[in-house]
């Protein structure tokens, strides 16, 4: 049964997604999510080395869910998660910022590019300014992507490893 606050999306390729707030439920899901992700796509999601995505970092994401903050989980038609996305924002509603972290047999399917459209959306009507995703410059794919969807890439001070992406959205 599909709850009430799960919205459908459609990925450019066909890839059916069903996507709602992360719940206190959803902890032992996500953590087996986060162990079907690469360790080169954690080190991309957290920006650090993660092995194990920590109980106290779950808990987070699902505490996330409130005015300025969203954690989104996306399911196959099967109730399985595919992909998580957090869209984290400052209390002045002047900037957002994405992440998407992907099952590593689902890349490829369109989901990054359909779960960021639908988080610039939600930030959009939360009435954000500007969407930012900050990335390690290896992560070439979600940087395309970015790049693709109207973000621009802007150096992070300080460490060259990384990318800020930003896009005006107001």
């Amino acid at each position: 049964m599909i709850a009430a606050d799960t919205e459908m999306l459609l990925t450019r390729h066909g890839t059916v997604l069903h996507v709602r707030p992360a719940r206190e439920e959803d902890e032992p899901a996500l953590a087996a999510f986060f162990a079907d992700v690469s360790p080169q796509d954690l080190r991309f999601r957290f920006l650090t080395g993660v092995r194990v995505v920590s109980h106290e970092r779950l808990s987070g994401m699902i505490r996330a869910n409130d005015a300025t903050s969203e954690s989104l989980i996306a399911f196959d038609d099967g109730g399985a998660i595919v992909a998580a996305a957090m869209l984290a924002g400052d209390d002045a509603l002047q900037t957002a910022e994405a992440a998407v972290a992907i099952r590593r047999d689902m890349k490829a399917h369109g989901i990054g590019w359909t779960l960021l459209d639908h988080l610039v959306g939600h930030a959009k009507r939360k009435g954000y300014r500007t969407i930012e995703a900050i990335e390690d410059r290896d992560n070439r794919s979600a940087i395309s992507i970015e790049k693709e969807m109207g973000f621009a890439p802007y150096p992070v001070e300080g460490d060259p490893m990384l990318v800020r992406l930003k896009r005006e959205i107001a």
